[in-house]
């Protein structure tokens, strides 16, 4: 089926758009209610997604070079902000067109994307997992899925796309100009499709691409489940120490 790949990866990153946000509130307050201690919960919360968010600001930054837009500040460290909610890091940049400022917001998600690729492709090998999948092998498929911690080096890639995929969403502040950039490419995509080239691009590029997403896509819905996987017992001792302590964190 043309563009499954793009399906796929659409069905898994928008549920992975919730579960990061409340697995991220439900470690900070389930951290914060142990420790007492905001400095200690916000180094902890700092460490443990460390890679991610470094990823995250990075591509801010080297967007807005590749695209000569002026930057400021630099900063991966967490800090509370005065809606209650926590800046896990940001990059000041110049306000440009609507272009620029779209693309400089989608680089976290960019770059993201590729470096889960990678690590499902090259490294650990989903795209062969998807391709049985396909084939409707369920039982070969979950043999597969069992045998993924034997891969040379598993838990690390393993831990470097969940947290890379929990904190490649962009913020409120990336998002404001991806609308008319996305009207934009849509109109782009129906030109090149009306003109003819789309036959070419079918032919040529979908099969590539389309690989490339269903893995992306695979290791987005593993992610899901290890978001899901994390977030109970997190939610089910966020209860228990607020019935204990009487008092939680808002």
């Amino acid at each position: 089926m043309p563009f499954s790949g793009f399906i796929w990866f659409i069905f898994m990153l928008l549920p992975l758009v919730f579960l990061q946000r409340f697995l991220h509130r439900e470690i900070q307050v389930v951290t914060l209610l142990l420790t007492r201690n905001m400095q200690l919960t916000l180094s902890v919360f700092s460490i443990l997604f460390f890679p991610g968010v470094l990823l995250h600001e990075t591509s801010h930054f080297l967007m807005a070079k590749i695209l000569r837009v002026r930057t400021g500040k630099f900063s991966v460290i967490p800090k509370p902000m005065s809606n209650g909610r926590l800046q896990m890091g940001y990059v000041e940049v110049e306000k440009t067109d609507f272009i620029r400022d779209s693309l400089i917001g989608l680089a976290p998600l960019i770059a993201g994307t590729l470096f889960i690729a990678y690590a499902g492709i090259t490294q650990l090998q989903l795209n062969t997992l998807w391709d049985v999948l396909q084939n409707g092998q369920v039982e070969l498929f979950w043999m597969g899925v069992g045998l993924l911690p034997t891969v040379s080096d598993f838990w690390l890639w393993f831990y470097l796309t969940i947290v890379v995929s929990s904190t490649m969403m962009p913020s409120e502040s990336d998002r404001h100009a991806w609308l008319p950039l996305g009207i934009w490419i849509g109109v782009l995509f129906t030109l090149a499709l009306v003109s003819g080239f789309g036959t070419w691009m079918l032919d040529n590029l979908a099969p590539f691409f389309d690989n490339l997403l269903n893995s992306v896509a695979l290791l987005f819905g593993l992610s899901n489940l290890v978001h899901i996987v994390l977030l109970f017992p997190f939610f089910v001792l966020h209860r228990l120490l607020v019935y204990i302590m009487k008092v939680d964190v808002r």
